[in-house]
């Protein structure tokens, strides 16, 4: 999946808490909110000047759009390890629970279905070889 297509399904599957996302998906995502972060940031220090660095409009209105889908993304990603979307209040814990988070999210997902749905992944196609005479 590329950056673009992450993007897409993050906005697509707005507020869709079901179903599984793929680590591709979820880290670009990830890559996608901060990015646009700091770009809000630098059209808020231009726009509003270094004088108002606590009145950030731009950015919090980026931050606000992406908050829903940044759950749902998060939580379909560790459906993809065969975990409850409750498992992302370990976020809420300082330090420990937020690499412990980080590490779920980096962990490969289940093959084929689990009790959240199929594999996002298509598996590999095979090759048939013909039998030697």
């Amino acid at each position: 999946m590329t950056v673009i297509q992450a993007v897409q399904s993050g906005f697509r599957r707005y507020a869709k808490f079901s179903g599984r996302a793929t680590r591709s998906e979820f880290w670009f995502w990830v890559l996608f909110t901060v990015v646009g972060g700091v770009v809000g940031e630098v059209l808020d220090l231009l726009v509003f000047g270094y004088h108002s660095i606590n009145f950030a409009p731009i950015t919090e209105l980026f931050w606000l759009g992406t908050l829903l889908p940044s759950f749902a993304v998060m939580v379909r990603r560790l459906h993809d390890t065969d975990r409850s979307g409750w498992w992302w209040l370990l976020g809420i814990v300082p330090l420990v629970g937020q690499l412990a988070l980080i590490v779920l999210c980096c962990l490969k997902g289940t093959r084929g279905y689990n009790r959240f749905g199929a594999d996002r992944i298509p598996p590999p196609k095979q090759i048939i070889r013909p039998r030697a005479a």
